[in-house]
């Protein structure tokens, strides 16, 4: 298998289930920042220009939930999904949650300029959704609350699975935000957690990542 990602990408998430998987796949870092992801060969993997790309043979899947599905169908064992019809039905609600409502308020404060044309109206893209996103953080702390209050070790359950990859990502990008991770307590110790897992260890080291990007102004 082939991974496309970028450093600090959405990506992280399938690239952590990979890691845990095991077996061997060959990592491709796509640089966005250099526009990679826009060149006529990532083009023509994936015609939308976005991360993560999963490369299986002669299989090509894109879009996160999609490719979770995937992993966990080839790799049952793992429990990347629960068997559990509830279960399963909850996650993929907050793996929905994340990676639409979540991910595309980052995507408005993070890259303004796709949705306004002005400076000024682009700082108010920016400052709106900062607040939106923050209060988005304070949901995602109340779901880690409330899975360690049912005693789950995991946010779906017993086995580590996307939503905790994805946990560390969001929590990332609210310190890009401007947004301080320590002021959620529980989420910040779920991101510390699981970031020392071995598996998880390893796609952050390959991305070089931190974990608290947060500056005061």
């Amino acid at each position: 298998m082939k991974l496309y990602f970028a450093p600090g990408a959405c990506s992280f998430v399938p690239h952590t289930l990979l890691e845990t998987i095991g077996e061997p796949f060959e990592p491709v870092m796509v640089k966005l920042h250099k526009g990679e992801n826009y060149s006529p060969e990532y083009k023509a993997i994936n015609p939308r220009s976005q991360v993560p790309v999963l490369v299986d043979g002669d299989q090509v899947i894109t879009q996160i939930p999609a490719i979770v599905n995937y992993l966990n169908d080839r790799f049952p064992q793992l429990g990347f999904i629960p068997g559990e019809s509830m279960a399963r039905t909850r996650m993929f609600e907050t793996l929905a949650w994340m990676n639409s409502a979540v991910h595309t308020t980052f995507t408005h404060i993070f890259l303004p300029h796709k949705f306004a044309e002005s400076d000024a109206a682009k700082a108010e893209i920016k400052a709106f959704n900062t607040n939106v996103y923050r209060g988005y953080m304070g949901e995602l702390d109340a779901v880690v609350e409330k899975a360690q209050a049912a005693g789950k070790p995991y946010l779906a359950g017993d086995k580590f699975g996307p939503l905790d990859a994805y946990t560390i990502t969001l929590s990332r990008w609210g310190g890009i935000a401007g947004i301080d991770p320590t002021a959620f307590p529980a989420t910040w110790a779920f991101v510390q957690r699981i970031a020392a897992l071995p598996p998880v260890a390893r796609a952050i080291e390959r991305e070089r990542l931190q974990l608290n990007l947060y500056k005061p102004a």
